[in-house]
């Protein structure tokens, strides 16, 4: 498979952009019910919607990027903490 570079901005462009919209989606959950764990997931998703769309103008993106890792585990880490919060919040 030969490497297009527009259609692989396309398809960046298709993820940050379902990203932001599902952050936005939670963000207006955790409006509605006030639950962290909504306001996690929105800022995650967030995160990695800008993330991908910032690497839509790098020549050659790259998932391989130390820098892609370190944004991505930091949107995990917080879906993280939104979770054990959660269940902290439910067991007392």
């Amino acid at each position: 498979m030969s490497y297009t570079p527009l259609v692989e901005g396309f398809l960046l462009g298709i993820v940050a952009t379902t990203s932001v919209i599902a952050g936005i989606f939670f963000l207006r959950f955790w409006k509605d019910t006030r639950d962290s764990l909504f306001l996690a997931f929105a800022l995650a998703f967030l995160i990695e919607g800008v993330n991908r769309g910032f690497r839509i103008f790098f020549a050659h993106p790259s998932e391989a990027s130390p820098w892609v890792f370190m944004v991505r585990a930091f949107a995990f880490l917080i879906i993280l903490i939104g979770i054990v919060n959660k269940n902290r919040q439910s067991s007392t």
